[in-house]
């Protein structure tokens, strides 16, 4: 793992005490972005996944002080690490056509084990992700719950509510309603700010957009560890009716708890929005009610946290 500046291929503006890394993930180079706790050690780290045509910039906007992911965690004494998924910085190259979901999942998995192995060993690490980085999460998470406290994803449903022909092609502004929503919903310089957070999709991630209701299917009813599911709003890529969230959590059946929350004033692009800091302390909530499970969950304990909450 390296994080000297000069050496990796992050280039964009990035929040104090917020630094570029690269990573082995099984013999691909992932590049990212991570912050730690001045002093403290952390108490625990958080695996942060952009969704579709975004980087790991998604989580350390530059438009407010309030938006950055990255910034927030490390004050509040968490270790952050905001990938590139295959296909996206440094891997690009390597993997112009990108990764199908469960070889993403895997190749995450390895550049986990490799950061927190020299930056955080024996530290519990918890998911936060986005679109179709929820997806990975979610395929991720299936296989890996040893050291996971839990998932938190945004922008993410079963159900399409737009046609998956607009996957990574903007055809007479169609991304830019999907995307963002109403512009007020967003500080003013988010979108200059953003140029350097956006970036292509590759081919077999949009190959996979539109098999997400039978994989899901697959994957989440092996997840087992505590989820909670955020909706903005003004959410249009997902179907999100109180039917279209029970299938959803009913899907996740092995979780001992699923949250669900609808977020005022936030489009699909929650993380960059006015509403990130309250979505990224909702977060944090969840993170520290999941690691009070863990440390009340001790053997002989009957406490169950088995829940689904509205």
């Amino acid at each position: 793992m390296r994080s000297e500046a000069a050496a990796e291929p992050c280039q964009w503006r990035s929040s104090p005490g917020v630094h570029p890394v690269t990573l082995d993930a099984g013999g691909i180079s992932l590049s990212g972005l991570w912050s730690e706790p001045a002093q403290e050690a952390p108490r625990a780290v958080i695996i942060a996944l952009h969704g579709g045509g975004m980087n790991a910039g998604y989580f350390d906007g530059q438009a407010h002080p309030d938006v950055s992911l990255l910034a927030l965690g490390a004050r509040l004494g968490y270790t952050v690490l905001a990938l590139d998924r295959p296909g996206y910085g440094a891997s690009a190259a390597h993997l112009p056509a990108g990764q199908r979901l469960t070889t993403q999942a895997a190749t995450v998995r390895y550049a986990v084990q490799a950061f927190t192995a020299r930056r955080a060993p024996g530290t519990g690490t918890f998911m936060l992700a986005h679109s179709f980085g929820a997806k990975v999460a979610f395929a991720a998470a299936a296989d890996w719950d040893t050291d996971l406290l839990g998932l938190d994803v945004s922008g993410c449903g079963r159900r399409l509510a737009a046609s998956t022909s607009l996957t990574g092609s903007d055809r007479g502004g169609s991304l830019r309603r999907l995307n963002w929503g109403p512009l007020s919903l967003y500080p003013p310089e988010t979108f200059r700010a953003s140029q350097s957070v956006v970036a292509p999709m590759p081919a077999r991630e949009i190959s996979t957009v539109a098999g997400w209701l039978r994989l899901s299917a697959a994957i989440l009813p092996r997840v087992r560890v505590p989820v909670r599911l955020t909706f903005a709003e003004h959410e249009a890529w997902w179907c999100h009716s109180e039917n279209d969230l029970a299938d959803l959590a009913a899907m996740l059946s092995a979780a001992p708890r699923v949250v669900t929350d609808r977020l005022p004033q936030a489009g699909h692009n929650i993380s960059l929005g006015w509403a990130a800091r309250a979505y990224h302390l909702k977060a944090l909530a969840f993170l520290e009610e999941c690691l009070a499970a863990k440390n009340t969950k001790r053997p002989g304990s009957t406490t169950s946290m088995s829940s689904r909450e509205g």
